[in-house]
């Protein structure tokens, strides 16, 4: 009988196979895999070779599963993925068990800070690691499994997700300012408050035009105004009384609902967008990190 020594390929080549065969193009998993189209077309020859089997029917700048090399793809990325989620968890215990969240500054001062003893109190085992950056990050290219992001599912073809917020804005003021200065008693009436303007540099973020002209009211941005590149320094402004800044109603809940904001109009707007939890579609979660996504979606389904 023979070894399974011999009679397996090698990993190397069996990587370069399942790309290939889910990408459907040489070309496509050498890009993925760092090689050449040249190396993966030897590779893929190689392995045929040595199992006796045509793999794929070639074509002019295409290829394609034959039946066989259909069957055998779907046993090696079932081996390979669970090959991978072993090495994941693994990898896991070994950095004490640890899951990195990337998400917005604001999200994590916002949402996840409150509810942060709560994820410790439910999922003791898991040290949850939060980084923060001024711009979206590729979580993907960072090596990260898991991500908060705003916009729309379509934009991110090589990510699955799962709903936290819909995106509803509407002003805010702290209790300091109302104390001195009040509140508008129309959306009309706001302009001639001290207003606190988000100019967010790498995210989209809703202005005050655009939230006027929600509400029905042509106003333009004459250019006076306290002005800040970052949404959580717009609301420690406001919870200072500085103004009346827009706030985004899954960030503001928790603060409304403390009485450190009121809001300042009854008019919300609603973009149509929202704000999701990201992770790789080509890359299973380990199980931490599906725990940590699912304690996640709960909290935002609990929150509605």
């Amino acid at each position: 009988m023979r070894s399974l020594r011999h009679l397996l390929p090698s990993a190397g080549s069996l990587i370069v196979f399942e790309a290939a065969g889910r990408l459907s193009s040489f070309t496509a998993a050498g890009r993925e895999l760092g090689m050449t189209q040249a190396a993966v077309s030897y590779a893929i020859r190689g392995l045929e070779e040595q199992l006796g089997a045509k793999l794929f029917q070639r074509r002019h700048r295409q290829v394609s599963l034959t039946e066989a090399g259909d069957h055998f793809h779907a046993d090696v990325s079932l081996g390979l993925s669970h090959i991978r989620r072993s090495a994941e968890d693994l990898r896991q215990q070994a950095t004490g068990g640890h899951v990195t969240l990337a998400a917005s500054t604001a999200f994590a001062s916002f949402w996840m800070m409150p509810r942060l003893q709560q994820f410790r109190d439910e999922l003791p085992g898991i040290d949850l690691r939060i980084q923060t950056a001024d711009r979206d990050l590729d979580i993907i290219a960072e090596d990260i499994p898991l991500g908060v992001r705003g916009g729309e599912p379509r934009e991110w073809p090589d990510y699955h997700s799962l709903p936290l917020a819909d995106e509803e804005i509407f002003p805010v003021a702290g209790a300091s300012y109302v104390a001195r200065f009040g509140l508008p008693e129309t959306v009309e009436d706001l302009p001639s408050h001290r207003l606190i303007h988000l100019e967010e540099p790498f995210r989209d973020a809703a202005s005050w035009d655009e939230w006027f002209q929600s509400a029905g009211v042509n106003i333009t941005d004459a250019g006076r105004g306290l002005r800040i590149n970052d949404y959580a320094l717009v609301i420690q402004a406001v919870m200072e009384g500085q103004g009346i800044a827009l706030g985004w109603g899954h960030l503001a809940e928790r603060l409304l609902a403390s009485g450190l904001l009121v809001r300042a109009t009854g008019h919300t707007m609603t973009t149509g967008k929202g704000f999701h939890i990201i992770w790789s579609r080509n890359r299973e979660l380990s199980d931490n990190a599906r725990k940590v996504r699912d304690w996640l979606a709960a909290q935002a389904r609990g929150s509605h």
